[in-house]
C-alpha cells in the first residue's frame, strides 16, 4: 500500500487508548488498496487518519464508508 498525504489539521477527539478527549493530528490520505502494480492507480481510496498527540495511537477510516 502507498499513500499520498494532505495538509495536517489538529482537532480534539476521543482517544480510545487514553480514554479521554485529547488533541489529534488529522490528515486525509489516498491509500492504494491493491498490491497489483497494474491496477494500483485505480485502487486509491481516501482515508481519514487521526493520531493522538498524547499517546501516539493512530487510526484510519475509509472516507467513503462513513
Amino acid at each position: 500500500m502507498s499513500t499520498t498525504q494532505s495538509d495536517l489539521k489538529e482537532t480534539v477527539e476521543q482517544c480510545e487508548n487514553c480514554t479521554t478527549k485529547t488533541q489529534h493530528r488529522v490528515t486525509v490520505e489516498l491509500i492504494t488498496e491493491s498490491d497489483d502494480a497494474e491496477n494500483a492507480e485505480y485502487s486509491r481510496e481516501p482515508y481519514r487518519v487521526t493520531k493522538c498527540t498524547r499517546c501516539g495511537s493512530e487510526s484510519q477510516q475509509r472516507m467513503n464508508d462513513i
